[in-house]
């Protein structure tokens, strides 16, 4: 793949759709692992595979590689609605974007904004004290308690709900990102298409209303 085809419209939305892929795939990991947490065991087994994430050197690999795809996904979406904008300076005089378009696919860059916001606020309240400033002791079975931090982060009921808004951005978000990555990378036929889109749709709703849950549960007391 030439740098000039990345430098195109196309070839940035090309990039923008492989790393939202990537994204996702990540989304799938992390929900998984925290997902542990509904053995209400008192987060013995959430913390087996919070060790095994923080200490396995491919899963610390990853983490940079993750970081990189986000730093280019945010800067690709910036650089396209900057060149959008500039290549259309002055507006119509009415536009029904509603007739063609959705409003969240209209708004993404303010979903996007909204989202970046909350993940430098949640890798404050969780990776850095993971990785640099240190958890509060060990659980029963000897293992960092990244679960006490949770607990003590989900106690504010004001973290709770930025969580849960957060959430709800992100399935707005994923409601257009899925399809439009699959559909930006050539991914798409009449018999693909249809597919696509109804993964899409379940996608956006359950992965973000599993992450919603896990805070409202810890902060009600079912999960303790």
């Amino acid at each position: 793949m030439s740098q000039g085809f990345l430098k195109t419209s196309i070839g940035k939305k090309f990039v923008m759709g492989a790393t939202g892929l990537f994204l996702i795939t990540f989304l799938v990991v992390h929900c998984f692992i925290n997902c542990l947490i509904f053995f209400n065991d008192g987060g013995l087994t959430f913390n087996i595979g919070a060790d095994f994430m923080a200490h396995n050197w491919l899963i610390r690999a990853g983490e940079l590689v993750l970081f990189a795809g986000l730093i280019i996904h945010v800067f690709q979406a910036l650089i396209l609605t900057l060149e959008n904008k500039k290549a259309r300076p002055i507006g119509y005089l009415k536009v029904d974007g509603a007739a063609n378009s959705s409003w969240y696919s209209r708004s993404m860059g303010l979903l996007g904004t909204l989202l970046l916001m909350f993940l430098i606020i949640h890798l404050i309240h969780f990776w850095v004290k993971s990785r640099f400033t240190g958890l509060p002791g060990h659980d029963a079975n000897g293992n960092e308690n990244l679960y006490a931090v949770m607990q003590e982060t989900f106690k504010m009921l004001w973290v709770v709900i930025l969580y849960t808004l957060a959430m709800i951005s992100l399935a707005y978000h994923l409601l257009h990102g899925f399809q439009s990555a699959f559909q930006t990378l050539g991914l798409n036929n009449k018999l693909y298409t249809p597919i696509i889109k109804k993964v899409g749709i379940y996608f956006s709703i359950f992965i973000p209303f599993i992450f919603a849950l896990m805070p409202i549960l810890m902060y009600l007391g079912i999960i303790k």
